[in-house]
């Protein structure tokens, strides 16, 4: 029997994998083969999110990304929030809305795993089959450890290196490589931060939370602060480390009330007057060599120091907490070498690129679930276009 060559082949049944494969399903007749290393689909999908999935943002914009805007906007253009919440609905997910801002699963994951599959259940799914090369010969021509496949059209959407234990690896810029795409290395992001010495006080008051503001790289961010006792977490570190590379960032410990305010005329301790853990302040004000007193007993140096250090706190993170801790990576497939419209090739004909796997990365808040499956979809739909007769 002649060895099938299919229409597409996907590697990767991640979000962006799997979102592709629906939309060939449902908008085409065109053969359709996923390939994936685990055992099972969305492994990913399955955990995030305390294993509800924050799907996509009430604010998605190009700002939110660190990579090429003008793709960036291309794409979702194409296939927007609105788009993928209406998709959903008409699948029987509705998403819930959390802290007027996230979109979850009302119940668990699984809700659109399922949806997913059931959209895609045309595709052939392979499961366990680890890639070991990609070529272009008069199609293309897939080797995996077991077998090898053929297909006209390729889609790359395997994902970045976070989630190691979860089968996360960097096949994908290998294969990008060997078919002459320039990529950057991935690095972790969304990771907590680890502290030099100067801000270890802060390992000492592990579990402590509360809303602040850092800037980082000329970005402005705004949500819950957690101190632990590697050093700093939470969904406003993890967003900042996707911008920081290595310097200092800037932290507003009371992003807001003014300090000037909360001081003038206050006779209270310093530790019980600010809108912070007691904690927190105490061991802060020690960091700095100033006492805990009454407010008003602050001289004029004491009070500015005091502005300056909860205002605008500088630090310089030793690093982050790596691969093992990160949501997602940085970096990826250079956009240069991608159609900025359709995600194809510039160098090679009927290959795409979705998700993860491209050097385009979101903040915390369902930034890079939305940004799989927009690239996923846009993908399909020029591949459709691609094959009509």
């Amino acid at each position: 029997m002649a060895e099938r060559t299919y229409d597409v082949m996907i590697l990767g049944a991640g979000a962006s994998g799997m979102m592709c494969a629906a939309q060939l399903n449902e908008k085409s007749d065109l053969s359709v083969v996923v390939i994936e290393g685990n055992e099972k689909a969305a492994k990913k999908l399955k955990v995030s999110g305390g294993g509800k999935c924050n799907i996509t943002n009430v604010n998605v914009s190009a700002s939110n990304y660190l990579g090429d805007e003008q793709l960036i906007e291309s794409i979702f253009s194409q296939f927007s929030k609105e788009d993928l919440l209406l998709w959903l609905e008409h699948r029987g997910l509705k998403p819930v809305l959390r802290k007027e801002q996230y979109y979850f699963c009302p119940k668990s994951s699984e809700e659109i795993i399922e949806i997913l599959k059931a959209a895609s259940a045309k595709s052939d799914y392979k499961f366990g089959e680890e890639i070991i090369s990609l070529s272009k010969e008069e199609h293309f021509v897939l080797k995996t450890k077991k077998r090898k496949y053929k297909a006209k059209n390729v889609v790359i959407a395997t994902g970045g290196k976070s989630f190691g234990s979860l089968g996360a690896s960097e096949i994908g810029l290998e294969l990008a490589a060997s078919l002459g795409h320039e990529s950057i290395s991935f690095l972790p992001a969304l990771a907590g931060f680890t502290l030099q010495k100067n801000a270890f006080w802060m390992k000492e008051l592990s579990g402590i939370s509360f809303e602040a503001e850092v800037t980082v790289a000329g970005k402005t961010l705004y949500e819950d602060m957690l101190l632990t006792h590697k050093g700093l977490s939470g969904p406003v570190v993890l967003s900042a480390s996707l911008y920081w590379s290595k310097g200092e960032i800037s932290i507003n410990f009371l992003p807001k009330n003014n300090l000037v305010d909360l001081l003038h005329n206050n006779r209270r301790l310093l530790s019980t007057a600010l809108p912070l853990p007691k904690r927190f302040t105490q061991a802060f004000i020690v960091h700095l060599g100033i006492k805990d007193r009454a407010c008003v007993d602050y001289k004029n140096d004491e009070r500015a120091l005091l502005v300056s250090a909860f205002h605008t706190y500088h630090l310089a993170p030793a690093g982050t907490y790596g691969f093992s801790k990160a949501e997602v990576c940085k970096g990826g497939v250079k956009t240069e070498t991608l159609n900025s419209w359709t995600l194809e090739s510039n160098i090679l004909e009927n290959l795409f690129f979705a998700g993860e796997v491209v050097d385009i990365t979101g903040e915390l808040g369902g930034y890079n679930f939305q940004w799989a499956f927009s690239s996923g979809v846009v993908a399909a739909q020029h591949i459709i276009e691609n094959n009509k007769v």
